[in-house]
């Protein structure tokens, strides 16, 4: 594992490397995922370079082969640094995953003057095995098309994906891989001492938030299957609103709001005002909240606020998709939640920006509205959404087993080969 020299102020300096020709692919910081490793060990195999910067001690964990460089400087070196960097490894690409993280926002800006390419991994806007991989970023920054005539003319003759699952990962592979990254990263600080992090939370307060969560975990989800049960059953009418993580990027730089109170206020004012006196409304907590904030409490005493307590459910847990097997619509700022119900045919709002967000797909008009006349997804274009989807914005596999990441780091190497991808 190489390093960078340091001038005094801590501003790690580009070490120039050998100059072959060949395209040069720079990683940044990835998922706690042995994706990039095995994504770079493909793609050197078909003659391309590959380079890593890490970050902290966790980027290092998870790299752990040659051509690996250790950034040690501040952040507000980093501008500098990494356009230096560029410049003297003659990159050509640029993989990385969350281009709104601070460091990848820098280099994905120096990256786009240089016309160098730039590529995103993330979770599967399909789910559960499906990886994105995707040119400029995702949400707001993909380049996924925005009109149900241009997703209808790219997507319509594509054939239908193999949707059988082929991977499976758990709970606690994925807690596993994100606990070795983040604990190393924090015990050993000093050797990265002024790195920056992208999250809300210290990685330390949001696994106590964890263990008291695990503890209660029967007794929400006996609870949440109850309610679901019991909505289901008693015949009236219900509209489903998935809450997402105060973390993610998607609420935080992808839609309107400063943070997930100013999205619930905005659903239960609009519910309050327009929707009818017997309709219901089942606020989802999402699955991987920390529990930091007690979003219970909350919308109770928002509901309590706007007189809405006797028509509001609030569940942490139970199984989304049956909860959408009966409901009117769904109401979301922009999470990929949402899919599995336009699938299905359901009407769904997003607030935010969301790459699913079009004309034939979603509901255009007021969220007001949407409440007494849900606009559903035309069949026609939520055939070719899926199927465009699939084919030219995603790879098979997942982040969190070896196999499941193996494979999809051989199908986006494969993108890069054109002998093996046509």
């Amino acid at each position: 594992m190489a390093d960078v020299s340091r001038d005094q102020d801590g501003t790690a300096g580009a070490r120039p490397t050998e100059k072959t020709g060949a395209p040069v692919f720079l990683f940044l910081q990835g998922s706690s995922s042995p994706l990039f490793a095995l994504l770079a060990e493909r793609l050197e195999t078909q003659g391309h370079r590959c380079l890593r910067i890490n970050l902290n001690v966790g980027d290092w964990i998870f790299w752990r082969r040659k051509n690996g460089f250790n950034y040690r400087g501040r952040l507000k070196n980093w501008q500098s640094f990494i356009r230096d960097f560029l410049e003297q490894n003659q990159v050509t690409n640029l993989i990385l995953l969350g281009e709104e993280r601070p460091y990848h926002k820098i280099a994905v800006e120096e990256a786009k003057s240089r016309k160098i390419a730039v590529h995103v991994v993330d979770l599967g806007y399909l789910r559960p095995d499906w990886v994105i991989f995707e040119r400029n970023g995702t949400a707001s920054n993909s380049r996924f098309p925005r009109r149900s005539g241009d997703v209808l003319a790219q997507g319509r003759d594509l054939p239908e994906p193999d949707w059988t699952r082929r991977y499976t990962q758990s709970f606690w592979a994925d807690a596993g891989y994100d606990i070795l990254y983040n604990v190393t990263t924090v015990l050993l600080w000093w050797l990265y001492p002024f790195y920056v992090r992208h999250t809300l939370y210290h990685p330390l307060i949001e696994y106590m938030g964890w263990i008291g969560r695990l503890a209660g975990e029967k007794k929400r989800q006996r609870h949440a299957e109850e309610t679901i049960q019991a909505v289901i059953g008693g015949g009236a009418a219900y509209f489903v609103y998935p809450l997402q993580l105060q973390t993610d990027y998607q609420l935080r730089v992808h839609s309107p709001f400063q943070g997930q109170e100013e999205a619930i206020d905005l659903v239960l004012a609009s519910f309050a005002r327009s929707a009818p006196c017997n309709v219901r409304l089942v606020v989802k907590l999402h699955p991987m909240d920390a529990g930091l904030i007690n979003w219970t409490h909350y919308i109770r005493q928002q509901c309590d606020h706007a007189g809405l307590s006797s028509r509001i459910d609030i569940i942490d847990g139970g199984n989304l998709e049956r909860l959408f097997g009966s409901c009117e619509g769904v109401v979301t700022v922009n999470s990929t939640a949402a899919l599995p119900a336009i699938r299905l045919g359901k009407p769904v709002k997003v607030l935010g920006s969301a790459v699913y967000d079009i004309d034939g797909l979603t509901h255009q008009a007021s969220l007001d509205a949407f409440w007494t006349a849900p606009v559903p997804p035309k069949q026609d274009v939520t055939d070719a959404f899926f199927r465009l989807m699939a084919h030219s914005y995603h790879v098979r596999g997942n982040l969190y087993t070896r196999r499941g990441a193996a494979a999809a780091a051989e199908e986006i190497a494969a993108k890069f080969n054109p002998a093996l991808s046509g």
